[in-house]
């Protein structure tokens, strides 16, 4: 895999500032969409690209995922200095950013597992401060009819609701990506941000970067991201070259 005119120049141009910030989505990003979530697994080259980045001087890393952190933790085998954020920003190593409203998220998960219930193939995935409703294992018609009952029912929830890939999921904490990675560049003092992701949830984090920051979408779709790249082999190759640039 390589990289690229004009993004290895934007990459070249970002190695050079003081504090930088890479931060990245796991799946579909660095690990290949799986049927079974715990299946899934770093892109060969990945977790030594982040590892060896992450030992850099000025250089903060960290994996921003949907999932929950200790879900990422184990299938990115990502270990600090890596940073980890999980549950869309509303998470991270040390726990639940805020307080979390337990019975209306008891709520939303009971209410899922009855609509998956009746959706073979569908399943629920809680999290400490939200639930997800998978349906990529479901039939297209199983599928619809379970993400348009959640969607119908969300509309009574104070829930914060994003759509993904195969992907329904509430949050009782209203946050997202794009949050949560600029209270990071602030937090490290990060003087520029490359962010690669795959998914639209990851649209929240291309919006909020500028000036020299480098957004990188992997696949195809919609992006506000500035580059793109076709897979996970291509993603590994942008973490490779900035490494190199870098050192």
């Amino acid at each position: 895999m390589s990289v690229e005119e004009p993004l290895r120049s934007a990459l070249s141009e970002l190695a050079g500032v003081g504090n930088l910030l890479v931060a990245s989505d796991f799946d579909g990003t660095l690990s290949k969409i799986v049927k079974h979530p715990a299946d899934a697994g770093p892109h060969p080259g990945a977790l030594e690209a982040l590892t060896a980045l992450s030992g850099l001087p000025a250089m903060t890393v960290a994996l921003v995922s949907g999932r929950e952190v200790a879900s990422l933790r184990a299938v990115s085998h990502a270990r600090p200095p890596i940073r980890l954020i999980g549950s869309h920003g509303a998470e991270t190593e040390d726990g639940v950013i805020g307080s979390v409203d337990t019975d209306l998220l008891n709520l939303i998960i009971d209410t899922l597992d009855e609509i998956a219930a009746r959706s073979p193939g569908a399943t629920v995935e809680p999290k400490p401060a939200g639930v997800a409703l998978h349906v990529r294992n479901a039939s297209a018609a199983d599928a619809t009819a379970a993400l348009s009952r959640a969607r119908k029912l969300s509309r009574s929830w104070d829930a914060k609701v994003t759509e993904g890939k195969a992907v329904l999921e509430f949050s009782v904490l209203h946050t997202d990506k794009g949050e949560a990675v600029s209270l990071l560049r602030g937090e490290c003092g990060a003087d520029a941000v490359l962010f690669l992701g795959d998914d639209v949830t990851d649209e929240t984090v291309f919006a909020r970067l500028c000036g020299v920051d480098v957004g990188v979408k992997v696949g195809e779709g919609d992006t506000r991201a500035g580059f793109r790249v076709l897979d996970q082999g291509d993603a590994v190759a942008v973490l490779e070259f900035l490494l190199a640039q870098r050192r």
